[in-house]
């Protein structure tokens, strides 16, 4: 479901959400339709997506998996893509990485050891040359971690099927690996 809010709106809602109401809920889900102000001229709508998602694990353990190839490939069993090839993922900022046979592609923007991970990510179905970005905030709490994710900049209806994307590829093996 799309729920039409503008930037302003989306960040203090982005910023009141914290990480005890991600524990009591256990994951936080929003697809939002982005309504920019009508004096921009860029994109005047956008979907985004926003979720807080708890695992049972260090921020040091979720980063490796995020991060290390033969890590996320292990990963990759409890998948929709179980018998994918393994992952290539490059460990520096600018370096590429290619998953689940090649499906999904990008280079990290951004890398921060064990507290976030920000990505130039794609989809193969895509539009040649469209990249997305997708960002894992991670915040420790004893021997738990909330990842406070946003993925922006994807094509529009696409909101939808990323956000069971995330879960069927990324949270859910993720728990079944660390957890």
């Amino acid at each position: 479901m799309s729920v039409p809010i503008d930037r302003r709106t989306f960040s203090r809602h982005a910023l009141s959400l914290t990480a005890g109401s991600a524990a009591v809920l256990g994951v936080v889900r929003r697809v939002m339709a982005i309504e920019s102000p009508p004096s921009e001229e860029l994109t005047k709508t956008a979907e985004a997506i926003h979720e807080e998602i708890v695992i049972a694990a260090s921020p040091a353990r979720v980063y490796a998996a995020l991060t290390d190839a033969k890590r996320f490939s292990s990963m990759t069993a409890f998948s929709m893509v179980p018998k994918a090839k393994p992952a290539a993922i490059a460990r520096d900022v600018g370096g590429a990485f290619t998953l689940f046979d090649g499906h999904v592609a990008g280079r990290h923007i951004e890398l921060v050891p064990n507290r976030r991970v920000v990505q130039a990510w794609r989809s193969a179905d895509w539009p040649a040359g469209w990249y997305s970005i997708a960002r894992f905030e991670l915040a420790g709490d004893g021997s738990r971690t909330t990842i406070v994710f946003d993925h922006t900049g994807f094509p529009a209806g696409q909101g939808e099927h990323l956000v069971q994307g995330w879960e069927l590829n990324y949270w859910t093996p993720l728990r079944k690996l660390l957890g």
